[in-house]
């Protein structure tokens, strides 16, 4: 009986995978491992919150640079939507959505400093590019019947705000206030990069080896993302974005001289700086492709195959925990809450972590990359399958998860997890500030060397191959006719 083509597309990716895993640096180097991962448990278990002031201006921080930088992006991104139609938007949206927020970060720092503008543009570039695709998909599936009823001398902004904005005002405010929990989980990574948010303050406590005060980092950033629901209501979203720039706080005085150096200077390719022809910039683009974008990308595509399989194998061992099919009342509770611990912990912050315990290698990323995405799509699919009506005769236990569930989940699960492959190429590119040898390793150390030219082609480098990898993905949805039909939340 010959395969599927869905079947042999996922065994073609968990033979890649497996392919990748035999050729990749996976190994635990740190001296006791399991002790220093106990300490962590045991600082969660027992928090030091005596630093509460410090650690509550810094959650502060991380709300504030997560509404302004959302409020900023989401307002660049309808105005983006309004022209999707034409290419250039969708190339430009694209293409700023391609490049991850910390490497936005890294190249206002050079020109901005630790200003507040910096994290702000760091969220609001990418976002507004994500903001105008899902937008104008939002506003092309309204109904086009009411701006047919609309008198012939009406204008196109009247027609605009009275027949499509009207209908899709919803869905519009419903994904603004979701996309805020992705903000945040921004928001708190740019402190990795000096930023005075959450992960700064992480990232000093376990410099010093101060678990108690980690654990009370986390719980707080947990039980802020936990119940999002509760205090950001679309009616007050308006205030909270009022009130948002009065607590981004303040830096240096921006030094627009440095500014315009930076972006008419610093990030020209030396050659060409040096006046030099179009052979010694050819050898220039060469060395370093040969030198650092290679290995670079050899490592990001190696690291990104074996963590979208072990994403998808882990979103089908967990979305059983928040099923009414599998669990009863007090599971299902249990369930969500480790799913949204998991979904919530920011990929780059779990990865840190888990490389300051087990020391330097792949295994962290893939780890941290997995848990992350896993719990997403775990979510998504726990969810979906509540939908699912069963039979009366329909088998219990492994059989009814095999041959019942599974199947019937199995298109939405693959086109989720095609639509997150895409973002895991994002972070696992920008995993390399860590010290982990993918593209963002490259673009941290020309930063750290003043080589502004060298980093900005190797973030041009990375955010062409995550459009390559999301041009392939939607071909594979379309070739396997899949459609995720769970929802556009998803960071």
């Amino acid at each position: 009986m010959p395969l599927s083509a869905t079947t042999r597309v996922t065994l073609g990716f968990v033979l890649l995978a497996l392919v990748c895993l035999a050729l990749g640096d996976f190994e635990i180097s740190a001296h006791a491992p399991w002790h220093s991962l106990g300490q962590l448990f045991l600082g969660l278990l027992q928090p030091d919150f005596s630093s509460v002031d410090s650690l509550g201006g810094a959650l502060l921080r991380t709300v504030a640079f997560a509404f302004v930088g959302v409020g900023v992006g989401s307002l660049a991104g309808m105005l983006l939507a309004l022209v999707f139609h034409r290419w250039w938007v969708r190339t430009f949206s694209a293409f700023i959505r391609a490049i991850h927020e910390l490497f936005w970060a890294l190249i206002f720092l050079q020109s901005f400093g630790l200003h507040p503008v910096t994290g702000v543009l760091a969220i609001a570039i990418p976002y507004a590019g994500i903001f105008a695709k899902v937008y104008a998909e939002i506003l092309d599936e309204t109904d086009p019947l009411p701006g047919e009823a609309l008198p012939r001398r009406a204008d196109r902004v009247s027609t605009l705000v009275y027949a499509r904005i009207s209908q899709a005002w919803p869905h519009l405010v419903s994904y603004t206030a979701y996309r805020l929990e992705c903000g945040l989980r921004s928001s708190a990574v740019l402190g990795f990069v000096g930023m005075p948010t959450i992960g700064y303050h992480l990232m000093a406590a376990f410099a010093q080896g101060h678990y108690p005060t980690v654990g009370a980092l986390l719980l707080m950033f947990y039980l802020l993302i936990g119940t999002l629901r509760w205090w950001v209501r679309p009616k007050i979203l308006p205030l909270y974005l009022l009130v948002a720039p009065f607590f981004l706080g303040t830096g240096l005085p921006i030094m627009w001289s440095n500014v315009t150096r930076f972006f008419t200077e610093d990030i020209v390719p030396a050659p060409l700086r040096r006046g030099e022809g179009l052979e010694a910039l050819w050898a220039w683009l060469t060395r370093l492709f040969v030198d650092q974008a290679l290995p670079g990308i050899w490592n990001t595509l190696l690291l990104t195959q074996i963590a979208l399989v072990a994403t998808g194998v882990l979103a089908l061992l967990l979305f059983p925990l928040i099923s009414r099919h599998f669990m009863g009342r007090f599971g299902g509770v249990a369930g969500h809450v480790g799913l949204v611990v998991m979904r919530s912990t920011p990929e780059y912050m779990l990865a840190f972590i888990l490389l300051q315990l087990w020391g330097p290698s792949m295994l962290p990323a893939v780890v941290a990359l997995a848990l992350h995405n896993g719990g997403i799509i775990a979510h998504l699919i726990g969810r979906r399958s509540n939908e699912v009506t069963l039979r009366q005769d329909a088998p219990t236990g492994v059989n009814r998860y095999a041959y019942e569930i599974v199947p019937r989940l199995y298109g939405p699960f693959l086109a989720l997890l095609f639509y997150r492959w895409e973002i895991i190429m994002r972070e696992t590119a920008i995993l390399g500030i860590l010290g982990i040898a993918t593209l963002g390793f490259y673009v941290d150390s020309a930063i750290q060397e003043i080589r502004f030219d060298r980093a900005m082609v190797l973030i041009l480098i990375t955010a062409l191959l995550n459009i390559g990898v999301d041009v392939l993905a939607r071909r594979l949805r379309g070739h396997l006719r899949l459609r995720h039909g769970v929802n556009r939340q998803q960071c």
